[in-house]
């Protein structure tokens, strides 16, 4: 029996739209890397949710290239950019950003998020000269555990990266669950007014690859693309990209697909609150993070794909996410299942 997939979101191919217009498009022929016209269109749909921002944007293939690409940008040889410990750059990237000479300066966390407070001291004791100098700051939006940043917060950093003339990077690999999010007073135009670069995730949103990087910080535009070359992010068929973009801001379709993630999260959230499930954290997007004893999360482990998120002697936090394509059928049976087993 073929198991229910929570695993991720971004085990399907892409949504049924991107697919057909690929097809539509498979006979013909385009200039490459990125400077045919459906990439052009699709970065003038872009910037239209961006108030038509005097920004670049680039496509790249997937979240790695993006970081580590734009931290690269960011950076010279002694300065460092500022994460929290569990930041994706700083936990899930083989250490892609210190494979191009690069240092990254861990902070805590507080719900995945990153406090102004302990940015501005830790900057102040990085102005000894024998130390790197931070000069960049990466969050996520959402975070790697579900959080978000509000207005309030981002505009917070952006006051401590302008007092100490830093670069705000905002992975945005899961931006749309973030923008969807209930209660979210950001929009991509807020994006773009409060942060020098961030992307937009496509692979995690319906797309079947993709990262659109907004840059707006003048600084950082010139030779970015011989950057993404440098790094083998400068795809060739960079059409194949463009197509997914230009489909995915054609009637809101980026948003609509967050949107229903979001809400299959949240009807699973709910359900196994009523169930008296503890959750590890107050994720309000498409991720949840229920904590079980071992027994049950090697019983649901013979149905479900899920991640194994914080293993334990006696109970275990798993992550179950949902996305595009999560049928509201599959979260019943397994909240069906969880009752069965509590």
């Amino acid at each position: 029996m073929e198991k229910i997939y929570f695993r991720n979101d971004y085990s399907e191919i892409a949504c049924p739209e991107i697919i057909e217009n690929i097809q539509k498009y498979s006979r013909g022929h385009y200039v490459g890397y990125g400077e045919d016209e459906i990439c052009e269109s699709a970065r003038n749909k872009i910037k239209k949710y961006l108030g038509d921002a005097d920004c670049d944007i680039h496509f790249l293939v997937g979240g790695t290239q993006a970081n580590t690409v734009m931290i690269d940008a960011m950076l010279k040889p002694w300065e460092a950019v500022a994460s929290v410990v569990s930041g994706h750059i700083n936990v899930h990237e083989a250490g892609s950003i210190e494979s191009v000479g690069h240092r990254i300066e861990p902070l805590p966390e507080h719900d995945g998020k990153m406090d102004p407070d302990e940015l501005d001291k830790l900057c102040v004791v990085h102005e000894f000269e024998h130390m790197t100098d931070i000069k960049g700051v990466y969050i996520s939006q959402a975070t790697e555990v579900g959080t978000v940043y509000n207005k309030r917060e981002l505009l917070a950093l952006r006051e401590v990266c302008d007092k100490h003339n830093l670069y705000l990077f905002v992975d945005g690999a899961r931006m749309g669950s973030a923008m969807m999010a209930d209660g979210m007073d950001l929009t991509l135009r807020d994006m773009a007014r409060i942060a020098d670069c961030f992307y937009i995730g496509a692979t995690k949103n319906g797309g079947m690859i993709g990262e659109a990087m907004v840059i707006v910080n003048d600084e950082l535009k010139p030779c970015y693309r011989r950057l993404m070359k440098q790094h083998g992010a400068l795809l060739a068929k960079g059409f194949i990209l463009g197509i997914q973009y230009d489909t995915l801001f054609t009637d809101d379709l980026f948003f609509r697909l967050a949107r229903h993630e979001n809400e299959m999260a949240m009807y699973l959230k709910e359900g196994m609150k009523k169930l008296g499930v503890k959750l590890l954290f107050d994720s309000v997007t498409n991720q949840q993070f229920p904590v079980f004893e071992n027994d049950i999360v090697e019983k649901l482990a013979e149905k479900y794909q899920f991640e194994v998120w914080e293993p334990g002697d006696k109970e275990t936090t798993i992550r179950f996410v949902c996305s595009w394509a999560t049928k509201k059928e599959d979260i019943d049976s397994l909240l069906n299942d969880i009752h069965n087993l509590i």
